[in-house]
This record gives C-alpha cells, structure tokens and sequence, in this order.
C-alpha cells in the first residue's frame, strides 16, 4: 500500500427535502383541510477517525462526497426522510484543514472522534404548517434549503512517542527494523526512505511506538531533497532520537545540518528531549570511535551512545533512554491534565 499523508477533497451535504402541498381528500368530509407534510433534512458530512489505516490512500481515487438529500414531504402529513450521511474514515492523527491549508478544522487524535464537516439543508415546510385561523386552506409549502459544499485539506500526522531524524543513510531504518517488527527498505547502497515507518518497541515491560521518516539535507526547510513535508510526522512525539552515522567525516558537522534544520521548521522540534547516538558504530576501529564521540559530545552538549544495530551493540541502552523520557513525559502530562481539572469550575 502507498503512503499518501495530504489530500484535498470536495464535500457537500444534503439538500432539504421541499414541504408538500396536500389536502385531506376522504368521502363523507367535507372540510379535510391541508395535510401537507415537511421535507427531510439533509445528510450530513462527517469525519472520523478509526482504527487500522495508516495513509490517506483512499482519497487520491476519489475526491468527491456527497451526501443524499432529503426526501420531500408527502400527503397525510407524512414528513420525508433524512438523506443518508457521508463519513470519511481517516487514520488516527489526521489534520482537517480550509481550503487555504492553513486553517484548522479539527484534528482527529483518538480512534472514535467525529468531526460533522458540513451540515445538511433543513427541509421545507408542508402546506399544514401555514394553516391558521385566517387561512384555513393554505396552498404554499417552502423548498428545502440547500446543503453546503467546501473544499477542504486531509493531512497526516502520525501519532509516535519517540522519532528517529538525521541524515540519508544514517542507519534509521535499520534501527526500525532492529528494534521493531517494521520491515523498510534497507540497503547496501546510498537511497533514502521515502515515506515514513511506524514501529512499536517493547523493552523492560514499556513499549512505545517508533517512527522512521525520510532523511533530511542542508536546505531541507526550503524544499531541498524531500524537503521537511515529513518532519511533521515527528511534531507529536515525546522524544526525538538523534543518529549521526559514525561513515561521516565530521560528525559535528552532521549533526549541526540537522539541528538547523530542525530549528528552521519549528513547531517545537527542536525543543524536544533528544538522545544522540552514534550510529554504525560497528565500522570504526577504537581510536577512532573515541574521536568521533569526543567531537559529537562537544557539538551536541550531551554523551551518545555507541550504537550498531546490525550487531545489536547499544540498542537497548538507546531504548532504555528512549522509554524513561517517554514514561516521564506521559508522567507531566497527566499532573498538567490533573491540574487543569482542579483548576476548573
């Protein structure tokens, strides 16, 4: 299945259904008087977010939605039927915008939210709804209303507790494979992933979930390669895993690209708790595994982590990192949650 994690699509709810203009036409009554029934509503568009899918696949084959409009309304005061609604079903993460791609809707973070996306028409009232004391045989019924219609933006955003960043070919998706059961293309030649890879690690009885995205390169925030389109797939992590491939010349170099990088984009990024780790640490002798790591100290400010995840050496010292930041991250952010209710009133 491809990854597809932006799309646009074109929604339009139900038309309401128009009142009818009937009257009670029985033998032995002389004055049936109107029995004209209202219009249903319209359907409604809504969005959900369910469990299973991980891409916006569904969306480039089709585009369009619309809701069924409401059925009209009938003789003997029988009111039409509601038009059937439209729901589209969408992964767990997945951002609604405006038509500008800037304005945000709502976004879907729990499997079961419902967004309603367009409202259906209401519908016309019958000719039994104008009966009054003056005009005891009206002979007018409203149209139903129309149902509205909009463009909106699909996107994506994975939702991970710990993201793996740093350059093309810096052993990330070996680290995936490794440590989890995901299967990305890994390779003895110099490619980078193209979309984004979800794992779940289980280490000490913790387990979390791993995401994998494409490499970046200097100039990645300007469009530059891939660019930084997948940088958002990392925005809702708790904690950020950092590799810097021991093949690198200067390593200090390496890991400062990234971080401008991540600085350039924002949204918090390089805020974010980070364990740095020198990885195919497997390729170097010991002298020069102590210069390496002696300048990727002094570049970063933190002590990395010798890490080969084809032989296995340090990987679960990273994921023990790994699982202690996010348990005390979930930690703050159930005292913030506990606060906030204490505080309201």
């Amino acid at each position: 299945m491809k990854f597809l994690d932006q799309a646009k699509v074109y929604i339009r709810s139900g038309d309401g259904g128009a009142g009818a203009v009937s009257f009670r036409r029985e033998k032995y009554i002389e004055f049936g008087g109107p029995d004209g029934g209202n219009g249903g509503r319209g359907g409604d568009v809504w969005v959900e977010a369910v469990d299973g899918l991980n891409t916006l696949i569904d969306y480039r084959y089709q585009q369009h939605f619309k809701a069924r409009p409401g059925m009209h309304g009938m003789g003997r005061n029988r009111t039409g039927a509601k038009g059937a609604d439209v729901v589209l079903k969408v992964p767990v993460g997945t951002q609604v915008y405006e038509e500008d791609n800037e304005t945000l809707i709502c976004d879907l973070i729990e499997v079961g939210q419902r967004f309603r996306l367009a409202e259906g028409g209401n519908g016309g009232f019958g000719n039994q709804h104008f009966k009054s004391s003056t005009n005891q045989a009206p002979r007018r019924a409203n149209p139903g209303l129309p149902g509205e219609e909009r463009w909106i933006w699909l996107r994506l955003k994975l939702i991970a507790d710990a993201g793996l960043v740093g350059l093309p070919n810096a052993g990330k998706s070996t680290f995936l494979a490794a440590v989890t059961a995901a299967k990305p293309k890994i390779a003895d030649y110099p490619f980078t992933t193209l979309h984004p890879n979800l794992g779940v690690v289980r280490i000490d009885a913790r387990e979390f979930v791993l995401a994998d995205i494409p490499g970046l390169i200097e100039g990645a925030h300007q469009g530059v390669g891939i660019g930084d389109r997948f940088l958002g797939h990392v925005e809702r992590t708790r904690v950020l895993l950092h590799l810097v491939s021991a093949r690198e010349e200067d390593v200090a170099t390496s890991y400062r690209a990234v971080r401008r990088e991540l600085e350039a984009y924002g949204h918090g990024l390089a805020e974010k708790p980070e364990v740095v780790a020198l990885s195919q640490a497997d390729l170097l002798d010991e002298q020069a595994r102590v210069e390496k790591l002696a300048a990727l100290k002094e570049a970063s400010g933190k002590a990395p982590v010798l890490l080969s995840a084809a032989i296995g050496e340090g990987t679960e010292v990273v994921l023990r990192a790994l699982g202690r930041i996010i348990e005390e991250e979930r930690e703050d952010g159930k005292a913030d949650e506990t606060v906030d209710e204490h505080w309201q009133f």
